[in-house]
């Protein structure tokens, strides 16, 4: 089976003999701007060996922006962490000062979700 025709997802059959299929570019998202973005922060320890993470999910945009977000929030609180699939970590519990520094930059709708 070629790897072209493994794509082709959803599509069965074709009786136009002058079909080709397109292949769809995935949508990014468009950035929604900080007062809209409705940010969730908790603690989360799965997976982890039970060292404690900061983890910020809810982003809405490109993932250029997620970076650049999490890049901020690291530096903010002196940690490390990653930004990858719509999320952000911060290594270390940081709640507090994430949602400081969210609320402080314009995003109002931040909210701690959690214990």
């Amino acid at each position: 089976m070629s790897k072209s025709r493994r794509k082709r997802d959803g599509v069965v059959y074709s009786t136009n003999d002058a079909y080709e299929y397109r292949f769809g570019k995935p949508q990014e998202d468009e950035l929604l701007p900080p007062p809209q973005q409705k940010l969730r922060v908790t603690l989360d320890k799965k997976g982890r060996k039970g060292k404690g993470v900061t983890l910020v999910t809810g982003f809405v945009g490109p993932d250029g922006d997620l970076s650049t977000l999490g890049k901020k929030l690291k530096a903010a609180c002196g940690v490390g962490g990653s930004a990858k699939d719509g999320e952000i970590l911060v290594q270390g519990d940081q709640r507090t000062k994430v949602i400081d520094w969210l609320l402080k930059h314009g995003y109002s709708q931040t909210k701690q979700s959690g214990g």
